[in-house]
């Protein structure tokens, strides 16, 4: 399994922006389907992107509804890594954001994936 480490979180106003960052090990990164996922106190964790291997599908991402044309998922296989471009940030985002991997196809469910980072915490204040 190929071992995930995020970064970037932080404090942030509402309306602003963070990149977060998730480093991979291994040389499979570029193989995998990559996604991030959110967890806020007292809530499931919840799906947020998802980016296909560029080999397989040109990258096709995949957003939930409510970062449409806010976030952007990305990735670098030179750099093992995927990143989320997050952009006009809410207070009620505040969450830990976790990256993810799985094979495949991408998948909102939690349980389809199988190599979890430590999350990072985002915190959005009015």
């Amino acid at each position: 399994q190929v071992q995930l480490a995020e970064s970037g979180g932080g404090l942030v106003q509402t309306g602003g922006s963070l990149r977060l960052s998730c480093a991979a090990s291994g040389r499979t990164f570029s193989t995998y389907t990559m996604a991030w996922f959110r967890q806020a106190p007292g809530k499931e964790r919840e799906f947020v992107a998802g980016i296909r291997p560029i080999s397989w599908s040109g990258g096709e991402t995949l957003y939930t509804d409510s970062v449409k044309g806010r976030f952007n998922i990305s990735r670098d296989n030179v750099k093992n890594t995927v990143y989320l471009q997050k952009n006009r940030l809410k207070p009620e985002e505040t969450a830990v954001y976790y990256c993810a991997a799985s094979v495949g196809t991408i998948v909102t469910m939690t349980g389809e994936y199988k190599s979890w980072g430590q999350g990072t915490q985002v915190t959005v204040y009015s």
